[in-house]
């Protein structure tokens, strides 16, 4: 071989040349249909199916950034008045409604057809690898990663047919799916008659569970859309006494799903008997920290069904026309009567107030449109055990009302409750009122114990402190994808268990009769896969095979004695055989 010089290399042809014979080159167009077929091959594959896994729990992050306004519409009004500059756009990003955006839903949709997509086509090749019988007998069965020898002693009289005959039922026993063939059907290279061989399987439920892991994500995906389209939630506060019917105007709050119903509402009822709170007070550095909360209801399936007693506990939800009623907060309801310039009741009930420590310091709002001559408005805060610092200032020693007490402040004027804009009962807009109580006037704040009562200034009428209730508040949902969900969930992890643990193995034998009339055995065994446990199995095949035939220890007998076996392993891949 000799080296061309510089001078001497085949000069290059002309760049135009080049681009000339390029150009000639024409590569098919795929079409309509074979773009359409491209597509479906990339969406369908597993790579994406993952992908789109990913995407979807990384779509629905701003979730839980954004309030949303399915959960608190008054919430998200809020943050678009506070966040006037890029509110409106994350608005038309509907980062306020995330879970029934667009987006997320086109990528929930391409979700679920990627994963039907990959889940038919292998059903339908797995179905037809069941049915197919074990792969025909390697030529060299020597070459697989598992391999030994047995020899059936002459005494037995044994034939290779009759010894095939019996290793396969043996192996049928083991869980192996088994075919047998004869000599005949077993043709050898080159055309020469093959011995007889047997060729068995095992191991298809690995891939049945891989199919039912991603059928069973499938059913979920279905199971959560039909809890989002025919399922709802809803919020309910209930004072001691008070009785909540489940009906639209029953709810505090209510988060209908997209397709339901009202009329699908079962007609219970829920009333608050009473509500206990046990405290802690025997540990000196948990002192007066809560220990369990109780609400003792009294329900009804129906108006005219029986009444029942039940229990309601944090973490311990009670169960009642397909729905199910949490206990997700707790607080005291301070039982006023506002009266009035004309001495007129223009308010009396309980105020459920909003706990701010563990101490159930309380915000309160009471507003009373009906007062007369103006309408009347009161902010301040509830002490269970109220007590004052060196300073003069009250605050609550413990939570339980061992000298409750209302510090409140008293506003006159318009409350714009008439006209019809729907308003926050925990919260007061006092930019527009006249303030008549205060620290900083010289009426000075409200400060009334149980029992007490106030008259206002400029005979605006008065106030008084009635007594003390407990009030609960509730959370209920709907979900009737909710156990088909958790079924699916589990039948999912149960065909990945399958898939991870399950091996897939391939065992073939092949029989021979010797001249002196003993009988040749030779096994191999190979795994589609990572197998650690290929030679175990190999161990355990050879013992089985053994006791088939009454070898008392193959793996120890001697040549020429009553039974003989060779075993080995070797890193093969399934490729090489």
């Amino acid at each position: 071989m000799t080296l061309k010089t510089e001078n001497e290399k085949t000069p290059k042809e002309p760049r135009k040349a080049r681009q000339r014979k390029r150009d000639d080159v024409a590569v098919p167009a795929l079409g309509v249909l074979g773009m359409l077929r491209w597509a479906w091959t990339q969406l369908t594959s597993m790579k994406t199916a993952l992908f789109l896994l990913l995407l979807l729990a990384v779509a629905a992050v701003p979730g839980s950034l954004f309030p949303q306004r399915p959960v608190n519409p008054s919430v998200v009004t809020q943050y678009l008045k506070d966040h006037a500059d890029y509110g409106p756009i994350l608005d038309k990003l509907q980062m306020f409604d995330v879970y029934s955006s667009v987006w997320f839903s086109a990528i929930y949709l391409l979700l679920f057809i990627s994963l039907i997509g990959c889940v038919i086509p292998r059903a339908i090749a797995h179905w037809k690898a069941w049915r197919s019988k074990p792969p025909r007998t390697p030529a060299r069965l020597s070459r697989l990663p598992v391999y030994g020898t047995l020899i059936v002693p002459s005494e037995q009289q044994l034939g290779a047919e009759e010894a095939a005959r019996q290793a396969a039922e043996a192996l049928k026993k083991r869980g192996y799916r088994v075919d047998v063939r004869p000599a005949s059907d077993d043709g050898g290279p080159g055309g020469k008659a093959a011995l007889a061989s047997l060729g068995a399987e095992r191991g298809y439920l690995r891939e049945l569970g891989n199919l039912c892991f991603h059928s069973g994500l499938v059913g979920v995906l279905i199971s959560v859309a039909i809890g989002g389209l025919f399922g709802y939630s809803g919020q309910r506060t209930l004072v001691e006494g008070d009785t909540f019917v489940n009906t639209l105007v029953g709810y505090d709050q209510f988060n209908p799903g997209t397709d339901f119903q009202s009329s699908w509402l079962a007609p219970y009822s829920i009333q608050l008997d009473k509500f206990d709170v046990v405290y802690d007070r025997e540990s000196p550095g948990h002192f007066g920290q809560p220990l369990d909360f109780t609400a003792h209801l009294t329900t009804k399936d129906s108006p005219d069904g029986a009444a029942k007693q039940q229990i309601l506990k944090v973490n311990d939800p009670l169960s009642i026309g397909g729905t199910d009623v949490y206990l997700v907060g707790n607080g005291y309801a301070p039982v006023v009567t506002v009266r009035g310039g004309d001495g007129k009741i223009a308010y009396q009930g309980p105020i459920p107030s909003l706990p701010t420590d563990t101490v159930y310091t309380s915000t309160m709002v009471i507003k009373a449109p009906d007062a007369k001559p103006s309408q009347l408005g009161f902010v301040g805060f509830f002490l269970p055990t109220a007590v004052k610092d060196s300073n003069g200032v009250a605050y609550s020693a413990d939570p339980d009302p061992l000298s409750p007490q209302l510090n409140l402040n008293s506003y006159t004027g318009d409350l714009g409750l008439d006209k019809g804009a729907p308003q926050s009962v925990y919260a007061l807009d006092v930019s527009k009122l006249k303030q008549l109580n205060g620290p900083n006037l010289p009426t000075k704040g409200i400060v009334l114990n149980a029992g007490q009562s106030y008259t206002l200034p400029n005979g605006q009428g008065t106030i008084s402190f009635d007594g003390l209730k407990r009030y609960v508040a509730l959370d209920i949902h709907h979900n009737p994808g909710q156990v088909w969900a958790l079924g699916f969930a589990l039948f999912s992890l149960a065909g990945l268990v399958a898939s991870l643990f399950i091996p897939r193995r391939r065992l073939w034998l092949r029989f021979g009769d010797h001249a002196d009339g003993r009988t040749m055995v030779e096994y191999g065994l190979l795994a589609r896969g990572e197998d650690h446990g290929l030679a175990g199995e190999g161990k355990a095949v050879r013992a089985v095979l053994a006791k088939t035939w009454n070898l008392a220890d193959p793996a120890s007998s001697a040549p020429g004695g009553a039974g003989q076996a060779q075993n080995r392993t070797q890193p093969t891949s399934e490729k090489d055989s």
